[in-house]
This record gives structure tokens, C-alpha cells and sequence, in this order.
């Protein structure tokens, strides 16, 4: 097989000259005149015995195979003649490449002698133009991704809108019926009236950290993941200053008992699960996920039962309520429509959780503090706005891809994009480079909150000069304050709400 390629240079020309050349017109002539006297054979089936079906003698039989080699010999005589005229189509065929113009590409030769290698080049022309199609298609499914990601965005953002419009519709009516005529007064009282009105410096988080309140414990909290309490295991906690081991129980359901066991204050975590009851590992002492105690080797039963708090088991976590108020009959919901659980990950941290809340609750901190992980490459914006209702603990972070909100009494929900500042690329997580650094970012954090709890303890106000991009942690620190004083639904006062906080 002959493979001919574009060459610029004239190297090509110059060896199909040369073929042509001997390729004369003389030697065509003398071949000519020779193929007549070896080509010109008559065909032998005309006059071969017909004897089909028939019984016939020996002679008749070589007759027959005579017949059939004459037939043979006349068949390679005709391919042959077959091949020689091709072979005379190729070298006229380059006789006429070499008399065209130098911008005519061989490949076009090659498509007129060989219908095969024209045929196999549409194959390929078309599997080109299918990849053509398919980087198109792929193109499109991205620009439709984007366009999704931007529309779930606005309609995240569409609530709070429109509870931002009907707030400030209402301060509008509010002003305009209170006719506030007064003009007289004098500079002191505006002085104070401006000292009364500025929430800063006026709430104080400072000092070692206090006693919860005991209204603090009237809320279910996740305090594991299901696929981290087998059937034979058990997760030590501590929660509001008290220690409490989880288990399973004989028909798997997760049980929460204090982990201190009744006999000599041994703690349960340090021994094993049997048969649904966790057993004390000093003595052997054995409770179910209710606290009653089912066996005291070597001595007699008695009547002993450990504190238990209510569990439930929801959505893969593990709640517990631990007040004294009657627990609720709803659990929170977590997990969102549309998404789907890609980590789980626990870590303990040496740091309080309001002082965690208030790191978990800004944003405005990740271009400074994130810079290896999710924030790498982000500017730092000129102005920063978390836009929420007035008495909202939930909004959006203008101008990053990122909706959070606060859900009592612990959680922090966030949707953050892949994408940096101001622009909503749509990626899917396994396109995305950057995803997975989110189950990270606290242990950059780290030095920041234990330094900021170090100097808290020493009586430093965490919150002395709070500014506008803190208003959900504000706001947090707020609603915590309005449950240890007894108030059922928190409501921002008017006084915080004016300044945005």
C-alpha cells in the first residue's frame, strides 16, 4: 500500500517526475502490443463438456479437468490484465497530480484512485464531527447547569427578599403615621438619645465561661452519626458539663445513660456492649438504653437505675434531648431536598460552642484566614452585607456564592457555590477541585478562636465593636440571650434592628 502526504518541498515532485519517466510512452506502447498476444485467450467455458448430474468414464473425466485448467489459466491471465490496468490508472493519475497547480493537496488524488480510502475518510470525517457535536452538547449541559445554579440561588434568595420588602414597607407606614413633629430639642438630649440607640459596647461576652442556663437544655441536639454507632460500640459525650455514653440497644435503637456507673463511679465507656446493655468494666454491672440495671454478677439484684435522656434516631443522626422540659415531638430536618449526604466527619475541638458559633456564622473572615483552602483565590470585596429579614437568623452573603443560616439551638446550615465572588460557575463536586477542602477549613481557624478564648477568659469583650457583616452571629448571641431570660420566639429589638444587627 502506497500512503501519499502533503510535502511542501520538492523533494515529492522530483521522485514522481523520475517514476513517470519510466513510465514512457515507448515502454506503454511495447506492453501494449505484448498484452494483446498474452491476454488475448478465448474463454474455455464455452466449449466444456456438459455433463452435470451424469455418470461418466474415466476419459470424459480428464477431458472434463483439462477444461477446468485451461479455465483456471484464463482467469489469472484476466486478473492480471485487471491489476495491469490499474496499475496504468495510478501512474496516469500522478502524471496529471504532477501538471496541476501546487496548492492541490494529494489527499484529494487519493480520494479520486482509491473509492476505499474515500470511503474510510468519511468514517473519520464523521467521528470528527460527532467529537465536534459532543464538545457542543457537553457545552450546552454546562451552560444549563449554570442556568439552573443561578435560578436555585435567586429562588434561595426570593424568601428573604421578600421579607426584607415587607419590613421595610411597614417602617415606611410606620414613619409616615407618626407624625413626629418635634424639632427642639436640644444637643444633650440628642447626645443621649444617640447613646441609647448604639447596641455596641452594650453586650458583653467576656470573662471564663459561665453555667449554661438550664433553658439552654430544652432542645433536641445531633450528637453523632448513625453510621458511627455499630451495634457493639459506644460514643462517650460530654454535653452541658456532664458526662453520657451512647448505645445500642437489643433492638438497635440508640440509647443515651450517664456514663458513670451506679456502683462505684466507673466510667461505662471503658467497657463493652453485650446483648443490647452496656457493661461496667470494673465490676461487670450491666444497663439498658433506659439506665435499668439487668445483672450484678456475684451478688444479688438490686433495684438500680442511671439517669437516661431521650434519643432518637432521624435523616443518619443521633439526637438527644437533654432538659427537663417534656421533649418535642418534631426533630429538626437537616438535610435539604435535592442533596445528597457526600461527608460526614466529627471533630472535638478545646473551644466552647458559642465562641465556634460565632466563627461558623462569618464569611467575611475567609479571604484572610482560608487562603489554602475554600477562599483560595478570592478578592476581598469593598463592602460585605449579610442580607436577612429583621428578625431573621437566616439570609445571604452578599457578594459571595453562599446562603446560611442559624438553626437552634446549634446548627449552622450553609449552601456555598463553587464558584468565587461574584461569579456563579456551575460545577458539579467532581469537577470541583475545592469541595472537599471544606471538611477542613477549622483547623485553619484553630489558632485564631483558641488565642480569642484565651484573652476572653481574661475578661476581653469577643463582641466589643460589632459592625454590619456580623449580624448573624450577632443575632445568634442575641436569640441565646433570649432564651435564658424565658422568651418563647426570638424578636430582634427595635434598638439592635435600626443599626442592622
Amino acid at each position: 500500500m502506497v500512503k501519499l502526504m502533503k510535502n511542501t518541498t520538492g523533494a515529492l515532485k522530483r521522485g514522481l517526475e523520475y517514476l513517470l519517466c519510466l513510465v514512457g510512452k515507448s515502454s506503454l506502447g511495447n506492453r501494449r502490443s505484448h498484452r494483446e498476444t498474452i491476454f488475448d485467450v478465448e474463454d474455455p467455458r464455452s466449449n466444456a463438456p456438459q455433463c452435470k448430474g451424469e455418470f461418466i468414464d474415466v476419459y470424459l473425466a480428464l477431458e472434463c479437468v483439462g477444461y477446468y485448467i485451461r479455465y483456471c489459466d484464463w482467469r489469472a491471465r484476466q486478473d492480471l490484465l485487471t491489476i495491469m490496468l490499474l496499475h496504468e490508472k495510478v501512474v496516469f493519475n500522478l502524471n496529471m497530480f504532477i501538471l496541476l497547480p501546487e496548492h492541490f493537496e494529494l489527499v484529494q488524488v487519493v480520494e479520486v484512485l482509491n473509492p476505499l480510502a474515500r470511503e474510510y475518510k468519511s468514517i473519520g470525517t464523521m467521528r470528527i464531527e460527532l467529537a465536534e457535536l459532543q464538545g457542543e452538547l457537553a457545552h450546552a449541559h454546562q451552560q444549563v447547569y449554570i442556568t439552573e445554579a443561578r435560578v436555585a440561588a435567586a429562588l434561595g434568595k426570593l424568601p428573604c427578599m421578600e421579607e426584607l420588602a415587607y419590613d421595610k414597607l411597614f417602617e415606611d407606614r410606620t414613619a409616615t403615621e407618626s407624625n413626629v413633629a418635634s424639632t427642639s430639642s436640644t444637643s444633650k438630649q440628642s447626645l443621649d438619645t444617640l447613646k441609647r440607640k448604639s447596641p455596641r459596647g452594650s453586650f458583653d461576652v467576656s470573662g471564663p465561661v459561665q453555667p449554661y442556663h438550664p433553658r439552654l437544655k430544652n432542645f433536641w441536639y445531633p450528637i453523632a452519626f448513625s453510621t458511627d454507632l455499630k451495634d457493639d460500640t459506644m460514643i462517650p459525650i460530654d454535653l452541658f458539663e456532664e458526662p453520657w455514653v451512647l448505645f445500642r440497644g437489643k433492638d438497635r435503637n440508640p440509647g443515651c445513660v450517664e456514663n458513670t456507673c451506679a456502683h462505684r463511679a466507673c466510667p461505662l465507656h471503658f467497657g463493652s456492649v453485650n446483648e443490647g446493655r452496656i457493661q461496667c468494666p470494673y465490676h461487670g454491672w450491666e444497663y439498658t438504653t433506659d439506665g435499668k440495671c439487668e445483672k450484678m454478677p456475684s451478688t444479688r439484684l438490686l433495684d438500680m437505675k442511671i439517669r437516661s435522656l431521650p434519643c432518637l434516631e432521624q435523616e443518619g443522626m443521633i439526637w438527644i434531648w437533654p432538659g427537663d422540659d417534656p421533649p418535642s415531638a418534631t426533630l429538626p430536618c437537616l438535610q435539604p431536598p435535592g442533596f445528597e449526604i457526600h461527608a460526614e466527619f466529627a471533630m472535638e475541638l478545646p473551644i466552647e460552642h458559642g465562641i465556634l458559633l460565632d466563627n461558623l456564622l462569618d464569611v467575611v473572615h475567609a479571604p484572610f484566614v482560608h487562603t489554602s483552602t475554600f477562599a483560595r483565590g478570592w478578592t476581598v470585596p469593598s463592602s460585605v452585607k449579610f442580607l436577612t429579614p429583621a428578625s431573621g437568623l437566616r439570609g445571604y452573603w452578599d457578594p459571595y456564592p453562599i446562603n446560611m443560616e442559624f438553626r437552634p439551638p446549634c446548627m449552622m446550615l450553609s449552601t456555598i457555590g463553587i464558584s468565587k465572588p461574584g461569579k456563579m460557575e456551575g460545577q458539579s463536586t467532581q469537577e470541583s477541585a475545592t469541595h472537599l477542602h471544606q471538611l477542613y477549613v477549622l483547623n485553619e481557624d484553630m489558632p485564631l478562636i483558641i488565642g480569642q478564648q484565651e484573652r476572653m477568659f481574661k475578661g476581653a469583650n469577643i463582641w466589643n465593636v460589632p459592625v454590619e457583616y456580623d449580624k448573624l452571629g450577632f443575632r445568634y448571641r442575641l436569640w441565646r440571650k433570649a432564651v435564658e431570660q424565658g422568651a418563647k420566639e426570638f424578636t430582634l429589638q427595635p434598638a439592635y434592628a435600626k443599626f442592622q444587627l
